[in-house]
């Protein structure tokens, strides 16, 4: 029931002197593409959420050349590798922060980030 409820308040909630409801959107991946290693990394990503990870690594593990897997990830999802990552990091701490009982500085360090001016631009950005 409470997660009916969170999804309630963001369709419904509407501040003054907002013009959009961007920051209230929920980001499920952008998987309706074709690319197979390319699905294969966003869920690898998806799925190390914690982790530090390189575009060097994941081109390695998926055996793409990193310019061309660049190329390819962003044809696919419309997001850079980096974009891709940050959104999803970002994605796992407003889940945690609307469900837990943590700070944000243990969200942050749930998802990955260990330094708080990293952090806070890119949660604010996206």
């Amino acid at each position: 029931m409470k997660h009916i409820s969170i999804l309630a308040a963001k369709f419904f909630a509407v501040e003054i002197d907002r013009e959009s409801q961007s920051a209230f959107m929920m980001f499920n991946g952008q998987k309706g593409h074709e690319d197979e290693p390319i699905r294969q990394a966003q869920t690898f990503i998806e799925e190390n959420v914690t982790a530090k990870i390189s575009i060097e690594d994941l081109a390695s593990k998926f055996a793409i050349g990193r310019r061309n897997f660049e190329r390819r990830f962003k044809k696919a999802t419309n997001n850079t590798p980096v974009e891709y990552i940050q959104r999803v990091k970002i994605e796992a701490a407003k889940k945690s922060l609307e469900t837990g009982h943590k700070n944000v500085n243990e969200v942050m360090y749930d998802v990955g980030y260990s330094d708080v001016k990293a952090f806070r631009p890119v949660f604010k950005k996206v």
